[in-house]
């Protein structure tokens, strides 16, 4: 099977980074407004609970799978499911940020995604104020 083709669930990516920051400062900028807008997309709002629904000015919608607070957010995105996390390093002092998604459409929308997960973990890098 290809990288990153699976069986249950189709074309996937995920996409981490170890920020400079502990992991309760990652969480509170990617849980925020300014972040949901980052990853999700402009005008997404968020409820941290199961089963509501957001909508991006760009008009994709979906709803929120999962939410553990300081852990991971679980969301629908159209047709795919995106999954961000936020784990404390080792050392405390920094944080690994994850962008996984999953049921993909080909190969090439794995790549682009892939493109667009590091773009917005430069964003968020550079929000944070270091790399």
């Amino acid at each position: 099977m290809p990288t990153g083709l699976t069986k249950d669930a189709g074309w996937q990516i995920g996409v981490s980074r170890t920020l400079p920051h502990p992991a309760a400062v990652v969480w509170d900028f990617i849980s925020s407004p300014e972040g949901i807008a980052l990853w999700l997309g402009p005008g997404a709002t968020l409820t941290p609970e199961c089963g509501t629904s957001y909508r991006t000015t760009d008009g994709v919608a979906g709803e929120v799978r999962g939410y553990r607070p300081t852990d991971r957010i679980r969301v629908t995105y159209g047709s795919t499911t995106v999954q961000v996390t936020v784990t404390p390093a080792a050392d405390r002092a920094r944080a690994i940020l994850r962008f996984h998604q999953e049921h993909l459409e080909s190969a090439e929308g794995r790549e682009r995604r892939r493109a667009h997960w590091r773009r917005v973990i430069d964003q968020v890098a550079i929000a944070l104020g270091g790399q």
